[in-house]
């Protein structure tokens, strides 16, 4: 059984950093692509960034050039630096994994709350 384990969440202030971590177990032929999503409350699930399997990324425009998704070399944990944090990035972060047969496993996740 596959499972994701997301970890790094917390309160910062605005214009701090933090890093999430995403450790995936279970699986056995590797993911298709791994990412991250966030809910803020009263709203639907957003994509924050993903990373394929061949290391190509994608992000949401609103956290282009503040947040960097990356992987380890095994391919079993993903990280997403967030930096600049702002008050509307507070939300539950939630990893996402997508197998190759393009089934989707999701973590409990973590809440980031941006706040002074």
């Amino acid at each position: 059984q596959v499972q994701l384990v997301e970890s790094g969440g917390g309160l910062v202030q605005p214009g701090g950093s933090l890093r999430l971590s995403c450790a995936a177990s279970g699986i056995i032929f590797g993911f298709n692509a791994m990412g991250w999503y966030r809910q803020a409350p009263g709203k639907e699930r957003e994509l924050v960034a993903i990373i394929t399997s061949g290391g190509s990324t994608i992000y949401a425009d609103s956290v282009k050039d503040r947040f960097t998704i990356s992987r380890d070399n095994a391919k079993t944990t993903v990280y997403l630096q967030m930096n600049s944090l702002e008050p509307e990035d507070t939300a539950t972060y939630y990893c996402n994994a997508q197998t190759r047969a393009l089934i989707n496993y999701w973590g409990k996740g973590t809440l980031v709350t941006v706040s002074s």
